[in-house]
């Protein structure tokens, strides 16, 4: 069973701050490099059959995880091994296919889980789609940003594998 989910700062939390900021600009002309480290950071938690692969207690910014996503939906889809960095942190989860599996590890700690790729697959897909609704909804101009046009859900509905 895979739980992966994301949570928008609170308004006491600093990181809330990587939210309003976008209310400052232009967000459909915010750039990829700016929405990768300046806004709308996240608490993030997925949780493999109870191994917890990304632990809920430090933020990421969501559209880096996001667009480290599709990424991996693609190469994952293409037959390929694949990994998701996090720009805020050294760690980095590797997908390696092993038939109808993926072997998720990770390089800081010891533990190794296996998944059916078409259920990890449903969760990243499904987690693009709340990503993509909850920026395009809390900051509509966003919808239009290239780079969030990236996993919108008009892309997600292309992809092979989905």
């Amino acid at each position: 069973m895979i739980r992966f989910s994301f949570e928008v700062p609170n308004a006491e939390s600093a990181w809330r701050d990587t939210w309003d900021r976008a209310f400052q600009v232009n967000p459909e002309a915010i750039s990829e490099i700016d929405l990768c480290y300046k806004y709308f950071g996240v608490n993030v938690e997925l949780v493999v059959d109870e191994v917890e692969v990304v632990s809920s207690d430090g933020h990421v910014t969501l559209v880096d995880l996001a667009l480290s996503l599709c990424h991996a939906l693609s190469r994952l889809s293409a037959g390929e091994d694949t990994a998701i960095g996090f720009t805020e942190d050294d760690e980095v989860m590797r997908l390696r296919r092993e038939a109808d599996l993926v072997a998720i590890t990770s390089s800081k700690h010891q533990w190794q889980v296996f998944v059916e790729q078409e259920e990890l697959v449903g969760a990243f897909v499904d987690f693009l789609r709340e990503a993509h609704d909850r920026l395009t909804v809390n900051v509509p101009g966003l919808a239009d940003n290239p780079v969030v046009q990236r996993f919108s859900p008009e892309w997600l509905d292309s992809t092979p594998g989905e």
